[in-house]
């Protein structure tokens, strides 16, 4: 199904706006000077990961795949250029015929990435390249940085099942493309119906206090949950008294109880008493389902907890502290003419500041030691040594402006769960440190 079609704000016509202005200067000024259509590379990669975080997760690649195809001038857009002067009316006229006919490469979605690897390369004219910078870099620093988040919850849930509940943390569209991202990381369902109708993926939720406090008691509440949605629900109990309502909860639904929510207190406590008291009452197949502002550390000092599922909003949504990858888009190569033959020569940004940028138009391979765990991230100029050749990250995404690597989102999730496995133990460890694997460059 198309969700354009339905009018929803999950979907834009154009994402041709979703642009710095500084990109459409660029671009008539290149088109003046003659040099707009000099092929070009264009690479994003991240100078360091962000304080404490051993590797970083590619995440939004189908976003962007989206976006680029979406990246259309129609006379609405055109018509708002030409009334703010944003650019002339050659300009215009150009972009109201563009079309990304490039290529575009890059790790698939799932993938993890350290320090100076070639995430995405973008590879086309000056001017249909530029004018992606922004969207492109929006996409992926988000998203990425919401699975980096959702991966190191997972690997602290130990196999506990994770649930995406932020929405209500940020901004409705951001928390569609959020639940997504995690998705990826290893979480296992959302409570957004607009990530679930999007992207298919589960969706849970079952009441909130408000539902108890609806209510004349909260037997009442729970009699009217379970007369609802089964003797398989989810009842919260902690609205008042936490083992008054588990014992409520378990005579009205019986040892068929699918699970309890606990939301606040002492979590480690009272999941430890919890599960004794269902125990004890005969529900020991009932789960213990726990929320409450969790993190990645939070989730970790639940480990010798009887709980069953984490529940995770504020601090997915926004990276956990660290809700950019601080990637950049930059240009490592061009033609010395507009030529089509003309060859590609490396170019780099020099500065100080730890703003430097290695040019070049760049390949990445993962070097493994004898027992097949991850060494080393080599990215190098030119050909590939014969033994990392069946190594190489990058994949092809765009062929001659058309999408060649759609994939479901499953299979982004599986890629992250065998890549994160492919990297040395410590690099899920919670304590401050750097990259997992350092990056050579050849």
């Amino acid at each position: 199904m198309n969700t354009a079609d339905l009018g929803l704000p999950v979907d834009v016509p154009s994402t041709a706006l979703f642009t710095d202005q500084y990109e459409f200067t660029m671009l008539q000024a290149a088109l003046k000077a003659g040099t707009a259509e000099r092929r070009s590379v264009f690479e994003v990669f991240t100078r360091r990961l962000p304080e404490g975080r051993r590797y970083g997760v590619v995440a939004g690649t189908g976003r962007v795949l989206d976006a680029v195809e979406n990246f259309r001038f129609d006379a609405g857009v055109l018509g708002f250029l030409r009334e703010q002067r944003i650019v002339d009316e050659p300009t215009l006229e150009w972009l109201a015929r563009y079309r990304f006919s490039g290529d575009i490469w890059g790790y698939p979605e799932g993938e993890v990435y350290f320090p100076g690897s070639p995430i995405v390369r973008v590879e086309g004219t000056f001017a249909e390249c530029v004018l992606l910078e922004t969207v492109i870099l929006s996409i992926l620093n988000h998203d990425s940085a919401i699975a980096a988040a959702a991966s190191r919850m997972s690997a602290a849930a130990g196999g506990r099942r994770l649930i995406e509940m932020g929405a209500r943390r940020t901004h409705e569209l951001s928390a569609v493309a959020a639940a997504r991202a995690a998705y990826v990381g290893g979480f296992d369902s959302t409570s957004d119906l607009a990530a679930g109708f999007r992207y298919a993926i589960p969706t849970v939720g079952t009441s909130a206090h408000a539902f108890t406090l609806l209510h004349d008691s909260e037997r009442g509440a729970f009699q009217a949950q379970v007369d609802s949605l089964g003797r398989g629900t989810t009842l919260l109990v902690d609205t008042y008294d936490v083992a008054e309502a588990v014992r409520t909860a378990v005579d009205i639904a019986g040892p068929e109880l699918g699970a309890v929510r606990i939301d606040s207190g002492d979590l480690l406590l009272v999941a430890h008493r919890v599960r004794q008291q269902l125990d004890e009452l005969g529900a020991v197949d009932t789960k213990i389902v726990v929320t409450s502002d969790l993190d990645e550390y939070a989730i970790a000092s639940l480990a010798a907890a009887p709980v069953d599922a984490y529940g995770v909003g504020t601090q997915l949504v926004t990276g956990s502290g660290h809700p950019t990858c601080s990637m950049v888009y930059k240009l490592v190569a061009r033609a010395r003419s507009t030529d089509p033959g003309a060859p590609l020569e490396p170019v780099a940004k020099k500065s100080l500041g730890g703003k430097m940028s290695v040019g070049g138009r760049k390949w990445a391979a993962r070097r493994l030691d004898a027992d097949g765990i991850a060494e080393a991230e080599v990215v190098g100029v030119g050909e590939v040594p014969a033994e990392l050749a069946d190594r190489q990250l990058l994949v092809e995404l765009v062929k001659g402006g058309d999408v060649v690597a759609r994939e479901p989102l499953d299979a982004a999730r599986a890629r992250h769960t065998a890549a994160r496995e492919g990297l040395p133990l410590s690099a899920t460890q919670l304590s401050r440190g750097e990259a997992v694997i350092p990056t050579e460059y050849v």
